[in-house]
């Protein structure tokens, strides 16, 4: 094991966003960041995936890969980030996701992990790698807010090695983003996400961000 590689004693500053929604913040978080994200963009067997939208399928602008409990770790200090996350926050993660922005023609707009169900107490970790980018929040009464940020009001911006942890309501009220960035030269990033939910209040019973839209036509008079 690369013992260059391991979390380090980083400060936590909490973001208290109202209403039991919150955002921890641990700058350099993890000591050895860019060796690991070496590691994970050369070895980790990513892919593409298809979303449909409207009528059609089209590909996500992002690469994606996962990992769950019982097969190989893709390096072996996540399974101390694993570990000291759980004892934490008082979750316990089956396993994490990975995601590979190429450069700032991938992205995600703005969402909440509805998959998930309950939204109501949930821990969603999220830990960078590599390049720098935008990371937004903004409250879901924000979402029709067409200006430039869309509604945003924290910009988190992770570095490498960075942790973001989402918790309580943050997923039922607040929005987040990576934004697309163009034709902007930008280096590739990764981010893991270690996600939970607490069962308790209403789960929610909507599409999940994957899952096909469809719309009514208007009928003819």
């Amino acid at each position: 094991m690369d013992e260059s590689i391991h979390v380090g004693s980083a400060a936590i500053e909490r973001i208290a966003l109202g209403d039991d929604a919150w955002v921890d913040v641990a700058r350099g978080w993890m000591e050895g960041a860019d060796q690991l994200f070496e590691h994970l963009r050369d070895h980790v067997a990513w892919s593409t995936s298809r979303l449909f939208r409207y009528d059609h399928f089209v590909e996500e602008r992002r690469l994606g890969a996962s990992w769950r409990r019982g097969s190989p770790l893709p390096h072996p200090a996540l399974a101390e980030a694993t570990r000291v996350l759980q004892s934490r926050y008082g979750a316990y993660f089956n396993g994490f996701s990975m995601i590979q922005y190429r450069d700032g023609r991938d992205g995600q707009a703005f969402h909440r992990d509805t998959d998930m169900r309950w939204l109501d107490d949930t821990v969603i970790g999220v830990l960078s790698l590599g390049a720098q980018r935008p990371w937004l929040l903004r409250p879901r009464s924000n979402r029709h807010d067409h200006e430039p940020g869309n509604g945003a009001t924290h910009d988190l911006a992770p570095a490498s090695g960075d942790l973001i942890v989402m918790g309580g309501r943050t997923q039922a009220d607040w929005e987040h983003s990576v934004p697309y960035l163009g034709g902007r030269a930008t280096a590739p990033r990764i981010s893991l996400q270690w996600r939970f939910a607490n069962k308790v209040g209403r789960p929610f019973m909507g599409s999940s961000y994957g899952a096909p839209l469809h719309y009514d036509r208007p009928r003819r008079a």
